[in-house]
């Protein structure tokens, strides 16, 4: 069985998942592009899995952007239909 970890990069890797409105929110105030987010994934590195979070599962993965810029995405396993959703974006620094 694939860990929640390895569904959440599939799910974003065949293009199930959705931004949710408070992650959008945080993408435009930091001036981060969505994409950078989405390619991020396949080469990001695991932070913490959270099977247990209610009411979905998360990750929280480490990524890097195009200009060096690390940064945290936390993404939300949404059982009911296999999607994964973008919860929220975070510089380290802040």
């Amino acid at each position: 069985m694939a860990t929640l970890f390895e569904q959440i990069r599939g799910a974003v890797a065949s293009d199930r998942f959705v931004v949710g409105k408070h992650a959008a929110q945080r993408l435009e105030s930091r001036r981060i592009t969505e994409w950078q987010i989405i390619e991020g994934v396949q080469q990001g590195r695991l932070l913490a899995q959270r099977p247990n979070d209610q009411p979905n599962p998360v990750v929280e993965i480490e990524q890097i952007l195009a200009d060096g810029t690390v940064i945290k995405a936390v993404w939300a396993w949404l059982r009911y239909n296999k999607i994964a959703k973008l919860v929220t974006v975070h510089f380290f620094d802040q």
